[in-house]
């Protein structure tokens, strides 16, 4: 497909949705025949650009949003390109370019832990095509057979001779040459960077120097400033607007008015934004605009109770095994709605040109953001330029959900010719985000009388993302990603059921970390231990028991060795208690433990927390470790505060006094297990996250005997002791 035939309905369709499970099917990038219009130097494929003084410039394809994609990504295609990895250095494949040479550069999407686990084989048979081109191309200028060449550290040698020369002396000669079709990739001992060493990432020294430069600080000559203001309740209109005390103050230059938001353009961001509060706004809320929590929740009781729901998963037969039980297992769980609370606020700069379209954006999908700003801007795709920027988070939400580029290129059309950069507040971005999915869940299970739990019925109530986001994916009223860690359970019992209702009230909803496997792992697990204490048996062994078979042997290696790091079943302290789960996704295994403490004024002192990870490779295990504990910080804060709450149609929290995050002094010791056990490549951005809420809850229940069915912790009376 080229750019002359290329629709901006086709790349909405196939890459808005790229956010969770679904990835595109690539194609293998062919060499380049034309210097890169961003770097002097010679293109031996798209993937790798090398200069004359031997410096390598490898190309990423997806955004660095702080997991370490430009280090790991590069890393793969170093490993079989056989050059000097001091010598390397990264930078962004445009997206413009992309689109211009069919997607040469394949998905440039980040979500859903892919970067890594979709990239790696033809990043690395890059790396190895590249190298066998500068080899040939040195061979040739040698006269001599290129299997008698060998490689190290971007120097080729003809071993019989003796005669060497550098990478950046042949690759002219080698960006002519035709790509072999077949070449041989290293075996995983063969590697000798790939998880062998603790590799620096590039951006860490620009990082502590305060240097990178994200969306929020782009600058432009001449830029002006955005800042907007959307409907309180979701789904509502502007009515009418009176602009005239906003146009009077000092520095305000126009007053946007789109259909469900106003915006002020102004000469810099402070008086934009309290220019809005000068504006005289009647909005249309329409019939949402009433709703509250508490009938959200009405709502999703409805799906727990309702008859002949979709079904997920259908093992033996449910119904006989609870009539033959000798003891049943039941209760209803419950998460809020969450905000992906992004240290950078949304934000994006757009500046329309004559001819074209220019956007400076902290995404997480390029192609998205093209797709979506050539459609707002009602310009050719072939004529928009994204600008991939660092991201201050992404966890989602910059994404499938493409919002914040859409206003910003409608503001800018308002103001042709020159750069403006839209930049919501805190408060705008807290109450019109994308929030994870509110949950209710109830389970049954089954007993026996020698203790083994015989059945398993689940019945989860939820919104549905895809049906917001890519519709056409849902097979009738069933969402499967809904029902992860629940349908895909690795629990061998011989009677499951797990039902969906799919229950979408007004308040929109996206991709936040680790999705559905953010909250489904608190209700499974839980009840696990639930149905182990029933049973009279320790949760460890209880889980021993049940993850029998060829189908659950990562899920039990993980949980063994998370169990041994901790010292499961060796003395605690006086006033200790642990906590342990187990859950896998996103193509890898993950397990957790929590070793806690409760007083009697109901305050947690966290003593450590020991997660480990098979993702069957590792690249980079600083930054794998990096991930771990992110994940750790990100799921205890969800667990301890995390809520989002509605009232009149709208979000009540505003900002971080309401919307608590853990802070620096409340982080507890962090023990990261990496169990690599080869023969996969799964994800790390988002795996840790699985276990650590039911970790953290199952320890509350050993340390105080009480179930917690809710989340969060802090609704039930729970603080932590370091923030009191």
């Amino acid at each position: 497909m080229t750019d002359a035939t290329i629709s901006r309905r086709h790349f909405l369709k196939v890459s808005a949705a790229a956010g969770g499970a679904f990835c595109l099917e690539l194609a293998f990038p062919v060499a380049g025949r034309a210097q890169s219009a961003a770097s002097a130097g010679a293109e031996v494929t798209a993937w790798v650009l090398i200069q004359a003084d031997d410096q390598v410039i490898i190309r990423i394809a997806r955004s660095e949003m702080g997991q370490g994609s430009q280090t790991g990504l590069a890393m793969l295609v170093a490993e079989e390109l056989e050059c000097d990895w001091s010598r390397v250095r990264t930078e962004f494949a445009s997206v413009a370019e992309n689109l211009r040479r069919d997607r040469v550069w394949g998905s440039m999407s980040t979500g859903g832990s892919q970067s890594i686990r979709q990239s790696q084989e033809y990043l690395r048979r890059a790396g190895a095509t590249a190298r066998e081109m500068l080899v040939g191309a040195a061979a040739r200028g040698w006269g001599v057979p290129a299997g008698e060449c060998r490689v190290a550290k971007g120097t080729i040698t003809h071993a019989p001779t003796g005669r060497a020369t550098t990478y950046g002396k042949v690759a002219a000669a080698a960006a002519g040459l035709t790509p072999p079709k077949d070449v041989r990739l290293k075996e995983p001992g063969e590697w000798s960077l790939i998880g062998k060493a603790s590799v620096q990432r590039f951006d860490l020294r620009d990082k502590i120097l305060g240097l990178p430069v994200y969306a929020i600080d782009v600058e432009l000559p001449g830029m002006l400033h955005a800042a907007l203001m959307q409907c309180p309740v979701f789904g509502g209109k502007v009515k009418s607007v009176d602009k005239s005390a906003a146009l009077a103050l000092r520095g305000v230059k126009q007053v946007v008015e789109l259909p469900d938001a106003v915006a002020v353009v102004a000469d810099n961001w402070w008086r934009a934004n309290k220019a809005l509060g000068a504006l005289r706004i009647e909005w249309d809320t329409g019939a949402d605009a009433k709703v509250d929590s508490a009938a959200i929740m009405a709502f999703l009781r409805t799906g727990v109770a309702q008859a002949d729901l979709p079904v997920a998963r259908k093992d033996g037969d449910v119904d006989a095994a609870f009539a033959q039980a000798a003891k049943t297992v039941e209760a209803e769980y419950f998460t809020p709605f969450l905000n992906h609370a992004t240290m950078e606020p949304q934000t994006c700069t757009a500046w329309f040109h004559d001819d074209r379209l220019e956007v400076w954006a902290p995404t997480q999908n390029g192609e998205a953001t093209a797709a979506a700003a050539a459609e707002s801007g009602g310009v050719p795709l072939a004529r928009v330029e994204v600008h991939k920027m660092q991201l201050g988070g992404g966890f989602g939400r910059r994404g499938a959900t493409q919002d914040w580029a859409r206003y910003a290129v409608r503001i800018a059309s308002h103001v042709r010719g020159t750069p403006v950069k839209m930049l919501w507040s805190r408060e705008e971005d807290m109450q019109h985000g994308f929030y994870r999915p509110a949950s209710l869940v109830k389970m049954k299970a089954a007993v026996d009388a020698a203790g083994r739990m015989t059945a398993f019925h689940t019945r989860i109530s939820c919104p549905s993302i895809i049906a917001r986001i890519a519709p056409e994916r849902l097979s009738g009223s069933l969402d499967l990603q809904a029902c992860g860690s629940f349908h895909d359970a690795p629990y061998a019992m011989p009677n499951q059921r797990v039902e969906y209702a799919m229950r979408n009230p007004h308040v929109p909803v996206g991709f936040w970390r680790s999705v559905y496997h953010s909250q489904n792992p608190y209700f499974r697990e839980c009840f696990i231990d639930e149905v182990a204490q029933a049973a009279g048996k320790d949760p460890l062994e209880f889980r021993r028991a049940l993850l029998a078979g060829q189908r659950a042997r990562r899920d039990l290696a993980i949980l063994e060795s998370v169990a041994k790091a901790a010292g499961w079943g060796s003395p605690l302290p006086a006033g200790a208690f642990r906590g342990i789960a187990v859950a896998d996704g996103y193509g890898s295994y993950a397990a957790g433990v929590i070793e806690l403490s409760v007083n009697a004024k109901s305050e947690i002192s966290l003593h450590r927390v020991i997660v480990g990870v098979d993702s069957g490779y590792v690249v980079n295990s600083d930054a794998a470790k990096a991930q771990i504990e992110g994940c750790v910080i990100y799921a205890l804060t969800a667990a301890m505060y995390g809520e989002n709450t509605i009232k009149d149609g709208r979000v009540v929290e505003s900002n971080f006094h309401d919307y608590r995050m853990l802070l620096l002094r409340d982080t507890p010791k962090i023990v990261t297990v990496l169990a690599p056990t080869g023969g996969f490549w799964g994800g790390m951005g988002e795996p840790p996250m699985t276990p650590i809420a039911p970790a953290l809850v199952n320890a509350i229940a050993a340390a105080t005997g009480k179930r917690i069915r809710s989340l969060p912790l802090r609704n039930h009376g729970f603080a932590l002791a370091t923030s009191v």
